[in-house]
């Protein structure tokens, strides 16, 4: 397992490094006014239907069902791939075609704040035309990915993200030859669509696994997956609802909000990717295997790996965030159209999110023991609830906090959620809390506290020590906040964890 997760994380890490580049030039090109807000809406929307129907509810119910089918029957799982693709492929062309025609609608519906704006809101209308069809394919993509991780080849699907970033850093280069940077950078994000669809496909295809047009059936393996997504898709919805909520609420904000919340997440998602979807991505397939074998130990066990690993690797960001966000965002983003007011900004939200970055890390891990069983309506019970909390208190707090406030409920939710799935998993006696477990949570608690305040005490000596210096002021301190904080944060855990248990964890 521990292979595949390196392969995972690599390619995340690979495809973040590329994601950094390609923001970098997006904040020096669109910067965080009229344009970039309505670019980040016409990104936003066809990936908050990604993350509802195809990352989230559909990986949810589909991996785990073929996993089962393909140890079972490899002829069954061709015929259950089949209808699946047959369906999925239908349902998202007449949603492309609805969404095509209705576009004004669902923009005055999902960005109102808009509409005191008109030639905004008609950007966002034309650039999220440019980026709907990305849907269709992404979809696509994630059928054949959660094949391909069926089948212990995470690869391909792992590495597909990278072509959107370096597509979009190709359109932006050149962006002279578009009405604006927005037009670039929205035919960047459909170019990545078809390269990721074409790498996927292609492995799935020299795999012997690609899918094709059948005859739909309602036979009872698709009506298992349609019992699973259903449950699935409204725990999906949930975490994506309250983003929605971000969208509209922060077009209602002073512009440049929208661009705050975008740059702040897109930092946050680096943890997010590089180890928590890249450790579950591996995680269901590997518990749904061994609990299909009758070896509910060894899923156990697996599981408590992987709440290790995302803990280990998740705390130093957790430290960074909260207490030298502004360091972080001036480094990366301020140059060009981008400038330190914006970068403050952006950095405040950051650290709100920070808040709520261990449970974004460690849902992915957490919700698998109930999807690898086949049971994706208890985590929704707890993905409502956390819901609920998240838009109560956006409402609550966005008048006095504006952007800080949407991200700092987005945390809190995370929280309600992560806690109530693990209470339901300890209920069933899914996931087991012992001595050991409990110990190691106060042991990271203590070296993230550490790490804390020996960034926070660098950052105040790299102010003063490095006031002389007119460029690269910022770029010079985050090197050193990484390489003390790396230093110090590896003393913390091997004084505290030991060499056994680190070479344990590696080699089991």
């Amino acid at each position: 397992m521990l292979g595949r997760i390196f392969t995972v994380g690599g390619y995340t890490l690979l495809s973040r490094v590329t994601g950094f580049a390609r923001d970098i030039m997006l904040a020096a090109i669109l910067g965080a006014g009229p344009i970039a807000d309505a670019f980040f809406v016409a990104l936003r929307l066809p990936n908050h239907f990604r993350a509802i129907f195809a990352e989230g509810a559909f990986s949810a119910a589909f991996v785990p069902a073929y996993t089962h089918l393909h140890n079972r029957d490899a002829l069954a799982a061709r015929l259950f791939a089949d209808r699946i693709f047959t369906l999925l492929l239908s349902v998202q062309a007449g949603l492309l075609v609805v969404a095509w025609l209705f576009m004004p609608q669902v923009i005055a519906l999902l960005a109102p704040g808009f509409t005191s704006d008109p030639a905004r809101a008609e950007l966002a209308i034309s650039l999220t035309r440019i980026t709907f069809p990305y849907l269709l394919l992404i979809t696509l993509v994630t059928l054949y990915g959660g094949m391909l991780n069926a089948m212990h080849r995470f690869a391909s699907p792992a590495a597909a993200p990278i072509f959107l970033n370096l597509s979009m850093m190709l359109t932006l280069a050149l962006a002279a030859f578009f009405p604006n940077a927005g037009y670039a950078a929205a035919w960047g994000v459909l170019l990545a669509g078809f390269l990721e669809f074409f790498l996927v496909a292609g492995d799935a295809g020299r795999t012997g696994i690609l899918p094709k047009f059948t005859s739909f059936k309602l036979d009872e393996d698709v009506r298992g997956f349609f019992r699973a997504l259903g449950p699935a898709t409204l725990g999906s919805m949930g975490t994506q609802v309250a983003l929605f909520a971000d969208t509209i609420i922060a077009t209602f904000l002073a512009a440049g909000a929208l661009s705050a919340l975008y740059y702040a997440d897109r930092l946050n998602q680096l943890p997010i990717g590089v180890i928590g979807i890249a450790i579950g991505t591996v995680l269901l397939p590997e518990m749904s295997r061994r609990i299909t074998a009758g070896d509910h130990e060894g899923a156990l066990a697996s599981q408590r790996r992987a709440f290790d690993f995302t803990l280990l690797f998740s705390i130093p960001f957790v430290a960074a965030f909260l207490t030298v966000p502004d360091v972080i965002m001036r480094a990366m983003f301020a140059r060009g159209a981008f400038s330190k007011a914006d970068a403050a900004a952006a950095g405040a939200t950051l650290a709100a999110y920070a808040v709520g970055l261990i449970p974004f890390v460690l849902i992915r891990s957490a919700v698998a023991t109930f999807y690898a069983r086949k049971d994706t309506a208890t985590p929704v019970k707890a993905a409502l609830t956390g819901v609920a909390v998240n838009v109560a208190l956006k409402i609550a707090l966005v008048g006095s906090l504006a952007q800080i406030g949407l991200a700092l409920a987005t945390a809190v939710g995370a929280w309600v959620n992560l806690l109530l799935v693990v209470l339901f998993a300890v209920r069933r006696k899914f996931l087991v809390f012992d001595r050991a477990f409990l110990m190691a949570l106060v042991k990271f608690a203590a070296a993230g506290a550490v790490l804390a305040a020996a960034l926070w005490l660098t950052a105040r000596w790299a102010e003063s020590g490095l006031a002389a210096m007119t460029s690269l002021r910022d770029e010079t301190a985050l090197g050193i906040l990484i390489v003390v904080g790396a230093a110090v944060y590896g003393s913390c855990i091997l004084l505290l964890f030991g060499r056994r248990w680190l070479t344990g964890l590696v080699r089991p």
